[in-house]
Parts: structure tokens; sequence; C-alpha cells
């Protein structure tokens, strides 16, 4: 067990390194808890329909990684999108492929709902 969050710490981080030099801003909950509080903004959770359900920011719009490739154009490329799911790796790889669809401003909130959960 303790090999398992070891891998998937060091996964993280090689992750997490590998977006920076992408372009993609990364904050924690907090900094996104000052965000919604501030200002309307795009934040868009990529968990599956069932998770969100479960365990949601009101402020959210749910578009699964899965349903992404097909529904991207729902999105305001103009503005800044914020990305989270449970861990803040589905919401990485979104933040990728964003990116490579030209979207200029795209911020994956670290953590997740996990960490945003222990935050409240």
């Amino acid at each position: 067990m303790i090999y398992t969050i070891i891998a998937i710490f060091v996964l993280l981080v090689i992750i997490l390194n590998q977006l920076k030099r992408k372009g993609i801003k990364q904050i924690t909950t907090e900094e996104l808890k000052q965000k919604l509080k501030k200002s309307d903004i795009q934040l868009i959770d990529v968990r599956t329909k069932g998770e969100f359900q479960a365990n949601k920011i009101k402020e959210a719009k749910n578009i699964p990684l899965n349903e992404l490739n097909s529904r991207w154009n729902e999105l305001v490329s103009d503005r800044e999108v914020f990305l989270i799911c449970q861990s803040g790796m589905r919401s990485s790889r979104a933040a990728s492929f964003l990116k490579r669809k030209g979207f200029q401003a795209v911020v994956n909130v670290q953590g997740g709902m996990s960490s945003w959960k222990h935050s409240q």
C-alpha cells in the first residue's frame, strides 16, 4: 500500500513538472476559493457524472474527461479555463488537451476535489 502511495506521488510530481513546461498554470484549492469569491470564472470539473453529482462545486460545469474531445467547443477559448478532477491527474490531461486546441489560459487545480474537501 505504501509503495502505491509513493508511486502515485512521484507520478503527480512528474506530471506537474511537465505541465509547468507546457505553460499550464497550477493553483491550489485555496487559490481557487479566492478566485470564486472575486469573479465569475470558467470552472470545468472533468470527473464522471456520478462523481460530480456526489460532491461538486456549485460554480463548476461538468464535462467528463472522456467527453471533452466532443464538448471542448462549449468552452470560451478567450477566457481563463480552470480544470478540476478528484486528484489533479485527469484535469492535467484535460489541460494539456485544451492547450493543444489553442486555449492560452489553462489552469489546473492541484489536488483536485480531494484537497477541496479537506480545506472546507
